[in-house]
């Protein structure tokens, strides 16, 4: 009976391990689609000033390169690395550190849960 409990137990794992590795985040960003969101990062053209691994064309070098933000602690070296910070962030830069070089981008609230997404998944 143990045998079985503990095979039913790797068959519940399995499907989630099965996800493709470019999107596996430990952080979970609620109403994010990191595919949405590499779409959204092409679509407003970060890869203009930023670096961000994954997204064709995404070398610039105005921003700091966005390798491993899923791992830092702060967002703009001031806000704690959330999602919903980085929502924030996403949507009004200019509000959390005015006259800084990210510009507010206008973007909606579901596009910057869906770029947040993919960012955590840069580890």
């Amino acid at each position: 009976m143990q045998r079985l409990s503990a095979l039913l137990a790797i068959l519940c794992v399995l499907p989630l391990s099965a996800c493709d590795g470019r999107f596996a985040s430990r952080t979970i960003v609620v109403g994010g689609n990191p595919q949405r969101g590499a779409a959204a990062i092409r679509n407003v053209g970060c890869g203009i000033c930023h670096a961000i691994p994954g997204i064709e064309g995404a070398n610039g070098k105005v921003g700091p390169p966005l390798d491993n933000i899923g791992q830092r602690m702060f967002i703009a070296g001031i806000m704690p690395n959330t999602p919903d910070n980085m929502v924030v962030w996403l949507m009004t830069p200019q509000s959390i550190v005015p006259g800084n070089a990210m510009p507010n981008l206008g973007l909606n609230a579901h596009e910057a849960r869906d770029i947040a997404a993919y960012l955590y998944t840069l580890r």
